[in-house]
């Protein structure tokens, strides 16, 4: 249980997009606030389930690529979220026991949870770094479970969003990569404005008191992976980024309204 300091910085007065997501991939840490937009979104928008669903998938589709393709030993994922299954570093310490993974959110309630993320094979090393995607250097300069002469895994998943001005999200990310070595990796999915139903769906999450999330074009976020080698298929919708046997069953994946890609630091 988070402590009194902690629990006053938790709001559950207002919906919170880690615990509507968590709503959303069939989790339990939310609220009755949460579950309330996400049952009113639903029904303007039921593929927004499909996004969650898919989105978690394709993380486990790209460290798995990373991890056990590419050799990749060392995770930075931003924007982290609640704990739930496969985590990155569940997934990735499955391929290679001797990975480490750095958490970061700058979120009460995920911090509240964070202990749930410190579990660790006992040759690898996981941490949770209370911190905010606004500052990449400082958040670079705190990692320090993660040696940033080797190769370091950025994950950014469906947390850009967040970032209202898409000229200083790509500020960030541009930052952040920079701060990493050759051989670093760029993960990133983020909801698009690519339906009448996921822009209304953006709307009424925004009008529901929740810190706002915007949706952005392909093209977009295409732009993130600017100076770097984009990894085959490229940008596309998640489901479609090298499918696995998991495969998209239950959804149409032509019709998920969220784009990821790969992108190689040469």
């Amino acid at each position: 249980m988070p402590d009194d300091t902690l629990r006053a910085r938790i709001d559950t007065s207002k919906p919170h997009s880690a615990r509507f997501w968590n709503y959303f991939v069939g989790g339990k840490d939310n609220y009755e606030v949460d579950r309330e937009i996400g049952d009113q979104i639903k029904s303007i928008f039921p593929g927004l389930v499909d996004v969650a669903v898919s989105s978690r998938r394709f993380l486990g589709r790209a460290v798995r690529y990373l991890a056990g393709e590419q050799g990749v030993r060392q995770f930075l994922d931003i924007g982290t979220g609640l704990p739930t299954a496969d985590n990155t570093h569940e997934v990735a310490q499955r391929v290679a026991p001797d990975a480490r993974i750095v958490y970061v959110d700058n979120d009460p309630i995920v911090l509240a949870h964070a202990n749930a993320l410190l579990t660790s094979t006992p040759e690898g090393r996981t941490a949770y770094l209370d911190a905010d995607l606004y500052e990449p250097e400082a958040v670079l300069e705190a990692a320090g479970t993660l040696d940033l002469s080797r190769p370091v895994g950025l994950m950014i998943l469906n947390t850009l969003g967040h970032v209202a001005d898409h000229d200083q999200a790509r500020e960030l990310v541009r930052r952040l990569m920079a701060g990493l070595p050759s051989g670093s990796h760029l993960v990133i999915s983020d909801s698009t404005a690519t339906s009448e139903g996921m822009i209304a769906a953006s709307e009424a999450y925004n009008a529901s008191g929740a810190v706002p999330y915007y949706v952005r074009a392909v093209s977009e976020i295409a732009g993130f992976f600017e100076g770097l080698e984009l990894v085959e298929p490229g940008v596309v919708r998640v489901p479609e980024w090298r499918p696995d046997s998991e495969g998209a069953e239950g959804f149409d994946a032509a019709a998920v309204d969220a784009f990821c890609g790969v992108g190689r630091k040469p």
